[in-house]
């Protein structure tokens, strides 16, 4: 589990709305960045341990919805929850399809941008738990020989050790001598579980 203190980034170019959110996000003990414009939480970096963002639609410079379409062309990961004094249905239809936890028009309740908060940290939690299990398992896979990689791929599609010996011309005890060199290193409990390491992984023959 992340064990990293949370962190929700406030973009809102009106001080009255930041200081409100920051004394809010602090009451329930929740870490918070307060920013006027995205090119400054840019220049500020982003916030090591799970975040979320709760961004103004309308902001100097880039909008709130310019920055999430670069979020998204940048396959870049954070969840957004949009506020806006402005709303109107096309903004609100943009934002969820590109992704948006929430949409709140201003005056929200603070337990409705609360809870859009502990929703998208514990989104972004879950997507930082599956990259770290991804970069270990590409870690693992890097250490399996080209032939291994060849019997592993055989192996989750199905085929028999001796449909794999005939397939890449050898014999059945060097495949099974290849596919539990396989087992070993993925650290795969069973055939299943090194499938779903391999569809992790997006190994396929």
């Amino acid at each position: 589990m992340d064990k990293e203190q949370p962190t929700v980034v406030v973009i809102d170019d009106d001080p009255a709305t930041r200081e409100s959110l920051g004394r809010l996000l602090r009451s329930v003990d929740l870490k918070a960045q307060l920013w006027t414009s995205v090119d400054e939480f840019l220049a500020s970096g982003r916030p090591n341990g799970p975040a979320c963002l709760v961004l103004d639609v309308r902001l100097p410079g880039r909008s709130g919805l310019d920055y999430q379409r670069e979020l998204t062309a940048a396959e870049t990961r954070i969840p957004v929850i949009f506020i806006t004094g402005h709303a109107d249905i096309r903004m609100s239809v943009q934002a969820m399809k590109g992704g948006a936890i929430e949409f709140l028009t201003k005056p929200f309740r603070d337990q409705d941008l609360l809870d859009a908060v502990q929703l998208a940290l514990a989104q972004d939690r879950t997507w930082r738990e599956n990259e770290q299990v991804l970069v270990e398992l590409r870690k693992r896979y890097s250490t399996l020989t080209q032939r291994e990689r060849e019997v592993m791929a055989l192996v989750v599609a199905g085929r028999l050790n001796k449909q794999i010996a005939e397939d890449i011309g050898v014999s059945e005890i060097t495949v099974k001598a290849h596919r539990g060199q396989v087992m070993r290193k993925m650290r795969a409990s069973s055939l299943t579980d090194l499938a779903r390491m391999a569809d992790k992984l997006s190994v396929s023959q």
